[in-house]
């Protein structure tokens, strides 16, 4: 038999269905809406009860998924003043979600708000600006990937893809500026000789928080001086479009990772999850639109255990990253009785597990079936805020027998639900077109 794990868990798609139908028939419609920038707008509908507490619980975790998913700093609240008044206090420099309130206001560079709507149509509507890709792929393009580790570029006529080229090198080490600019610039020259000295539009995926368009942060940039960070970084791709008299897209790394499954697949309604390292994620909409969320999805909640495992960055419980990368792993390891040599990194630990996965070990097993259990639940409790149709797999999570183990549980769960959402591999097309040819799509 199968060993059992984390039995306290209790997935927030269950925490919310109960909320809700422990309702009596007065309840009460609640709208939240989250404003984030050039008038875009994400909206969720819902019901309170009579009992104040537990509304402000159940809002308290959907604010904090729409600020990590859709990201933005003001909320239109409908419905119930006092809770609002609750949610601006844990919101606070001084409440509970300091956190938070301090992250967002530097990302978006404005103070976080919450303001109690009276009227039901005075709720903003949703309203995106996403980024289009481009169906056809004509002209000629360049696509360029900045990762932690090298930079990659592709030069693209029609589709057709004439050059590649990828170089070493190390953002994260350097605090010059110009050492990046000069580093984007080779790439791009590269494929512009290439191209006969002619390109008509250049899309980039990097790593970061990209808010129209514009590099709010990033680990890629961690050591560049803030008091220099807004001007010479902030810009630093938008500034191509000067450099080389062509438009320039930018969009996350996790979107345009979406945008490639979206590609493979042949539609939209895609959310890319990547568990590695943490937990990385992307959106592609039905029209095959990026639409410029945040997509920090490991620092949403999944689980509404308020007594499970802390994340040491935000301080709050139940966050994605805890359920959905190698840091779950970790976690399981010595309830499933596998002890791991402290002194390992979290990447080697992860192995070790893997291996007796892939040796059949039970404990190891045990470990996979449960992040599987996790991972239905999480998709069906994300499809609450995103229209999910298909969901991409990937990351160093996803390999060997523990993968197989995890996809085959999640699929038991989201079968169990009656959910239609179908969990796709990445195919050898996205595998091999990668995130500098996707870029081109932008």
């Amino acid at each position: 038999m199968m060993i059992k794990l984390d039995k306290n868990y209790y997935p927030m798609y269950l925490w919310q269905r109960d909320f809700l139908e422990g309702l009596s028939d007065n309840s009460k419609p609640f709208i939240l809406a989250i404003e984030r920038g050039e008038g875009a707008v994400a909206r969720y509908s819902t019901r309170l009860g009579a009992d104040y507490e537990k509304n402000l619980e159940y809002a308290e975790r959907l604010v904090k998924f729409m600020l990590w998913s859709y990201g933005g700093y003001k909320f239109y609240v409908y419905g119930d003043k006092a809770v609002c008044d609750g949610l601006r206090a844990i919101y606070s420099p001084s409440g509970e979600r300091a956190f938070d309130y301090n992250f967002m206001t530097d990302v978006y560079e404005r103070a976080l708000e919450f303001v109690a709507v009276e009227n039901v149509e005075d709720v903003p509507a949703d309203c995106d600006h996403g980024i289009k890709a481009s169906a056809e792929n004509t002209g000629y393009r360049i696509g360029f990937d900045a990762g932690g580790s090298d930079r990659k570029v592709t030069a693209c006529i029609d589709g057709k893809v004439v050059f590649e080229k990828e170089v070493v090198w190390f953002p994260k080490l350097n605090s010059d500026p110009e050492y990046h600019k000069a580093g984007i610039k080779h790439s791009i020259d590269l494929a512009l000789d290439a191209l006969g000295g002619r390109v008509d539009a250049i899309g980039v995926s990097t790593a970061g928080i990209v808010v129209d368009g514009e590099m709010r942060t990033a680990s890629l940039f961690r050591l560049v001086p803030k008091e220099i960070y807004k001007k010479e970084i902030g810009p630093i791709y938008l500034n191509l479009a000067k450099d080389y008299n062509c438009p320039v897209k930018v969009a996350n790394d996790g979107d345009v990772a979406s945008l490639a499954g979206a590609y493979s697949a042949g539609q939209g309604r895609v959310l890319g999850i990547a568990m590695g390292t943490s937990l990385a994620a992307g959106y592609v909409d039905k029209d095959n639109k990026i639409l410029g969320y945040l997509n920090e999805l490991a620092f949403v909640p999944v689980d509404a255990n308020r007594n499970s495992a802390i994340d040491e960055w935000s301080g709050d419980t139940g966050v994605g990253v805890m359920y959905h990368s190698q840091d779950a792993v970790i976690k399981l390891a010595p309830e499933a009785g596998i002890e791991l040599d402290a002194n390992l990194s979290p990447a080697e630990k992860l192995k070790i597990v893997q291996k007796l996965a892939n040796e059949e070990d039970e404990r190891a097993l045990a470990i996979f079936e449960k992040m599987g259990e996790y991972f239905g639940y999480t998709l069906l409790w994300f499809n609450e805020f995103y229209d999910i149709e298909k969901s991409i797999f990937l990351g160093r999570v996803a390999s060997g027998k523990g993968g197989e183990v995890l996809l085959e549980k999640a699929n038991s769960i989201l079968k169990k639900e009656h959910s239609n959402i179908e969990i796709m591999l990445p195919d050898e097309m996205s595998r091999r077109l990668g995130q500098s040819f996707t870029a081109t799509l932008l």
